[in-house]
């Protein structure tokens, strides 16, 4: 499509106003500019806009990529030069494309050339010579192959969920989550329809207007919510079934199938939600609450139901442990990965079964805006207990852990105390009393705040924290001294026996140095002390070097 200087210049506002993202790249870009690199960003772009279900992506030269300005581009002035770089991609990319158009747009500042890219077709990603590309961030990187056979999946795929069941009627329902979800969609939908409308549709129509049906057809969504137990044969091979596993001490197990709408609630009723303190007792009252908060619960176990990949012929299991539950479902994480989701700023933009996330939509089960794994951190949080994790590390399952015990009580203690905390804090300091990694980055800015101590991998609650916490020795073990204090061991040492040998000095300081060091560490402490003593003239070395050191006070002053 030709398009109007107007017209690309409002494309060009509009590209810099959402700026760089997975299908937009901006360079300066001069006459010079490798048409092999522009042949990788076909490919890149071109993949991307496939993955994200959008038409089209865009290279543009003459646009700083730090100033976000227009600073124009020479990169071949001449039109027929310019427009020949079509043939150039069509050459060497597999199979063959190239750019839907090239436009120019001319500002004061200067020239801006616009490459159109056309979305890699359904089921065929775009390769450069041989090679097939992506963006990490601003960078090129190699298409994954989970990408790749996301992408080569795409003409086979069909929405397993959306499948009418030709021998299923209205018959196979259950009356009783049926009635459920009228009530469930007229809460949802309060602001638009009466309770008696909704409750004057015929059956039929209510399952068409909540997405349950297809133009009266039963489909397996309308099964797996709503279907009767005894209808669960009508989906076979697939077991539709969601299991409850105590494991511990006592062991336990009871299945659970359709309809989904009702038997969701059940599971959860077998799980043993006892109140708990999550603190000990102190200077302060203990906190009592629910071990487990049904809302984040259910969420979780929701999840599992919209993201299962049916055609594994599994079932989704959740297991309760003396501490957590675990929840665990077919299918690996649909797009991008469980942190994305966190914040609550991400949206999905597809699901793996698109037809029953909007029917549990449409029930109140779910949010289709990427809300869930928000709420779930934030239900957490407000009863001052750990936040979930994700195991993704079993192929082609997702494993939510959900904890009902305090890990650490510096962590809850905090968490009272500090009820306004940033969510990136708290996630951080979950990984801390975890022992997870944390970046550099964000140790530094919760020391400065005070929240934690200690040296990695050793970082814990700090001090004013812990001490309130009923952990006071163990944050004594860990609290980094004074060389002050090492120094009056020493000296006591060396007035009551005179000399002492680098095996003397170990014995005496690395049971006293923090234990948020390591062995060698805590070694290399001693080995530092004893150099800076020296220095300061306090002690001296009356032997050798090694073991066979021997160290006695210059000065006896007291």
């Amino acid at each position: 499509m030709v398009h109007t200087q107007e017209e690309l210049k409002l494309i060009l506002e509009n590209l810099i106003a959402s700026w760089e993202n997975e299908v937009v790249e901006f360079k300066r870009a001069g006459d010079d500019y490798s048409t092999d690199k522009i042949g990788k960003y076909l490919s890149a772009l071109a993949n991307e806009a496939n993955l994200r279900g959008i038409e089209r992506a865009w290279l543009v030269f003459g646009v700083d990529d730090k100033s976000r300005q227009v600073v124009g581009s020479d990169y071949r002035p001449e039109t027929e030069r310019l427009q020949s770089i079509k043939m150039q991609m069509a050459e060497n990319t597999e199979p063959s494309v190239t750019f839907r158009n090239v436009h120019e747009a001319v500002f004061v500042e200067g020239r801006v050339v616009m490459f159109e890219i056309p979305a890699a077709p359904r089921g065929i990603p775009i390769a450069w010579k041989g090679h097939c590309y992506a963006r990490a961030g601003e960078s090129l990187v190699a298409l994954g192959l989970d990408k790749q056979d996301e992408i080569r999946n795409q003409t086979a795929a069909t929405d397993w969920s959306a499948q009418p069941v030709p021998s299923a009627t209205v018959d196979h329902l259950d009356p009783q989550a049926v009635a459920t979800a009228r009530r469930s969609f007229t809460q949802k939908y309060a602001n638009r329809f009466d309770k008696e409308t909704v409750d004057g549709w015929s059956t039929s129509t209510f399952l068409d207007r909540a997405r349950l049906t297809q133009g009266g057809a039963i489909t397996r969504t309308a099964l797996l919510l709503l279907g009767k137990a005894e209808a669960a044969h009508l989906l076979s091979p697939h077991p539709v079934q969601l299991t409850w596993k105590l494991q511990g001490a006592e062991r336990a197990y009871e299945h659970f199938g359709p309809p989904f709408l009702l038997s969701s609630s059940a599971l959860y009723q077998r799980i043993r939600n006892v109140q708990v303190r999550v603190l000990p007792d102190d200077e302060l009252l203990p906190v009592e609450v629910s071990k487990y908060d049904q809302r984040v619960v259910l969420e979780a176990l929701h999840n599992c139901i919209v993201h299962q990949d049916y055609a594994r012929n599994g079932r989704v299991i959740v297991t309760e442990m003396l501490d957590k539950l675990v929840f665990e479902n077919e299918g690996d994480f649909f797009e991008g990965k469980p942190e994305d989701y966190i914040a609550g700023e991400k949206t999905p933009s597809r699901y793996r079964n698109p037809f029953l996330a909007q029917a549990m939509a449409e029930l109140n089960m779910i949010d289709t805006m990427g809300y869930g794994i928000h709420d779930m951190h934030m239900g957490q949080v407000k009863r001052f207990f750990p936040l979930p994790d994700y195991d993704l590390g079993k192929p082609n399952s997702v494993r939510v852990i959900l904890y009902g015990k305090v890990v650490d009580p510096a962590y809850t203690r905090l968490l009272i105390r500090n009820t306004d905390l940033p969510l990136a804090d708290v996630l951080a300091l979950d990984r801390v009393q975890k022992e997870l990694p944390v970046e550099d980055a964000t140790v530094r800015r919760l020391r400065r705040a005070g929240m934690i101590e200690g040296r990695r991998p050793n970082l814990h609650i700090a001090a004013k924290l812990a001490e309130a916490t009923g952990t006071r020795a163990a944050y004594i073990k860990t609290r980094r001294q004074d060389d002050a204090y090492y120094a009056k061991l020493v000296t006591d040492f060396l007035r009551q026996y005179g000399t002492a040998t680098r095996k003397d000095m170990d014995d005496l300081l690395l049971n006293k140095i923090s234990d948020g060091l390591t062995h060698q560490q805590k070694r290399n402490k001693v080995h530092n002390l004893l150099g800076k003593w020296k220095t300061q003239g306090l002690i001296e070395n009356q032997g050798g070097r090694g073991n066979g050191a021997l160290y006695a006070l210059i000065s006896d002053d007291e």
